[in-house]
């Protein structure tokens, strides 16, 4: 499947994206830019970095970027620096990942979640926000819809380069684990607001601060 192929879905959305408030999507949406052109200037400091230490450590192209699905159900594609070596098979949605090809440098980025740092671009562009439901590999998306309840629902607001399921759950893989995925993220859409917003930016710079992710 390729970012300009989607399957057929009714990408109507629900009544929980319909009662968003004005002002809590404008401020969420303030804030997005502004931290995200704030974090501009570390995003290339940290790729110069990378450039000279990918020649020794994770030999490779810098960015890893995906297909993943967005609001509505829509293809975008997701920048991320690449913590894995290259490889030409594609893994299932109920592939285990494989953890031989994390790469030492790629296990630190990972671990301070500085892999994810390109997705500020993906925000400024307005497929992301900082904070919402993770995206999956477009593919993957495609199966979960098939298999988990609720799936859908999920994208019914911008996914975020760290969210609900994220901090509380941690990384997830496979149908069994994104069931319960799906209902912590239901659980950020139906209770979203600025309080759990900033319970969520908290958690995830403890996580950073702790080298605690995955």
């Amino acid at each position: 499947m390729t970012p300009d192929q989607t399957v057929d879905l009714d990408p109507r959305p629900t009544r929980a994206a319909a009662l968003t408030p004005l002002g809590f999507a404008i401020g969420k949406r303030v804030f997005d830019v502004f931290f995200c052109l704030l974090l501009v200037p570390i995003l290339g400091a940290t790729s110069l970095l990378l450039l000279l230490l990918n020649y020794a450590f994770n030999p490779g192209p810098l960015l890893f970027m995906q297909p993943r699905m967005g609001r509505d159900c829509t293809p975008f594609i997701a920048y991320k620096f690449r913590t894995m070596t290259p490889s030409t098979q594609r893994r299932r949605a109920n592939d285990p990942l494989e953890n031989e090809r994390i790469t030492s440098l790629g296990a630190a980025l990972r671990q301070s979640r500085l892999d994810e740092l390109p997705q500020i671009i993906n925000v400024l562009r307005g497929e992301m926000s900082l904070i919402g439901p993770r995206p999956d590999c477009y593919d993957h998306a495609v199966t979960f819809l098939q298999d988990v309840p609720g799936y859908k629902e999920r994208h019914v607001v911008l996914p975020g380069i760290s969210g609900f399921a994220q901090t509380e759950l941690g990384y997830v893989e496979g149908t069994e684990a994104t069931i319960k995925k799906v209902e912590a993220d239901l659980h950020y859409i139906a209770n979203r607001g600025f309080r759990l917003e900033a319970w969520i930016f908290w958690r995830t710079l403890v996580t950073v601060i702790s080298r605690s992710g995955r």
